[in-house]
């Protein structure tokens, strides 16, 4: 049996939708303790997200049998990292220093067992905001600002939010925050689901 050492709601839907059955597990990770050291250590925000992932899936993978994937993504502003936002005034600071700009999106999904990484995949996607209006802003935040504080970068791609941008490459999933189609791969290769 999978477990997803994760409490995302994105990733626990995106799991059901591609019919993969998983347990889930808190990795029960104090992010705003490791964070500042990886930072101190030089990590990229795109090492960040793999650190983290990975660190999420050994913990957990101690106590559990089988195989357990941790998942984790960055926002990067030119090689800073900007963590979630912690109420609406900054959420809107933060749109705000995003708009107009290019940003990434690193995803990162480690797989792990019996306390050791066994297969990892991180996966960057590039988004421009729009040049939008402090009045759409506003609209924007009062309409969804509670449903997107959870979210880095304070937008679902799925919902209003992809209305913040003019661009977009990279994959649909490493938006959302888990490598969908490497993960199947990876699992029909273990064996893990029907090939």
């Amino acid at each position: 049996m999978l477990t997803l050492a994760s409490t995302s709601a994105a990733r626990r839907a995106l799991f059901s939708a591609a019919g993969i059955e998983a347990q889930l597990a808190n990795p029960g990770l104090d992010e705003a303790l490791v964070k500042p050291a990886l930072i101190a250590d030089g990590l990229s925000p795109r090492d960040i997200a793999d650190a983290l992932a990975e660190l999420k899936a050994v913990k957990v993978s101690k106590s559990r049998d089988g195989l357990v994937l941790g998942a984790d993504q960055t926002l990067d502003l030119a090689g800073v990292l900007v963590d979630k936002a912690p109420d609406l005034e900054s959420l809107r600071a933060q749109l705000l220093a995003l708009r107009g700009r290019r940003h990434k999106l690193h995803s990162a999904l480690v797989a792990a067992q019996n306390g050791i990484a066994v297969w990892r995949v991180v996966k960057t996607a590039s988004l421009e905001v729009r040049d939008f209006s402090d009045a759409w802003l506003d609209a924007y935040l009062e309409r969804n600002g509670a449903k997107v504080l959870g979210a880095v970068g304070g937008y679902h791609l799925e919902g209003e939010g992809v209305q913040l941008f003019s661009a977009l490459e990279g994959d649909y999933f490493t938006v959302l925050g888990l490598p969908l189609i490497e993960l199947l791969d990876f699992l029909r290769l273990r064996g893990e689901i029907a090939s």
